[in-house]
């Protein structure tokens, strides 16, 4: 049998191929893909489509006056709009316009000017083809403040006509 002599340079240059190639550091792996955010879910609403609280919250039920004035501000126009566009979508709905003043004046004269506001409302909701049938009026005068204090923003905010369900809501 033959013996095979490595040399020392032979055995040096094997060793050297081994170690670097050992030594090197495998490469980094690939990045990982980034994240893909999971689309937004829309807010679950558990208003009721032709609730009371549906008119209230997406509609808008209150429009406001000026002091000892009844004629629907431009500015509360687009709130009773809504109105007749929501009232046409739940023709079983039936509604109230209250009307309300400031407690400046006496009682007999808010009661007046209470009826002239409810009146107002409905005869602008008339105008946009809600049927005078559906909508009632009553005026509370000054008897049902929201706000008590004796300011001008607080009166601001009693001098209304508010738009409530009287019957056929959703519930």
């Amino acid at each position: 049998m033959k013996k095979f002599a490595i040399g020392p340079k032979l055995a040096a240059a094997v060793l050297a191929i081994f170690v670097v190639g050992c030594a090197k550091e495998p490469p980094p792996p690939p990045p990982a893909p980034a994240p893909v955010a999971a689309p937004a879910l829309a807010p679950v609403s558990k208003i009721i489509p032709g609730s009371a609280e549906d008119l209230r919250v997406n509609v808008g039920d209150t429009v406001h006056f000026d002091y000892n004035k009844y004629a629907v501000l431009d500015a509360d126009k687009a709130t009773l709009q809504r109105q007749a566009a929501w009232l046409a979508k739940f023709p079983a709905i039936k509604v109230t316009v209250e009307g309300n003043a400031d407690e400046r004046g006496t009682r007999e004269y808010n009661i007046a000017l209470g009826a002239k506001r409810a009146n107002a409302v409905k005869e602008y909701l008339v105008s946009l083809g809600v049927s005078a049938a559906r909508v009632d009026t009553v005026s509370y005068g000054k008897e049902k403040p929201i706000c008590s204090e004796s300011t001008e923003s607080c009166w601001a905010q009693n001098r209304r006509g508010v738009t409530v369900i009287a019957s056929g809501a959703n519930s």
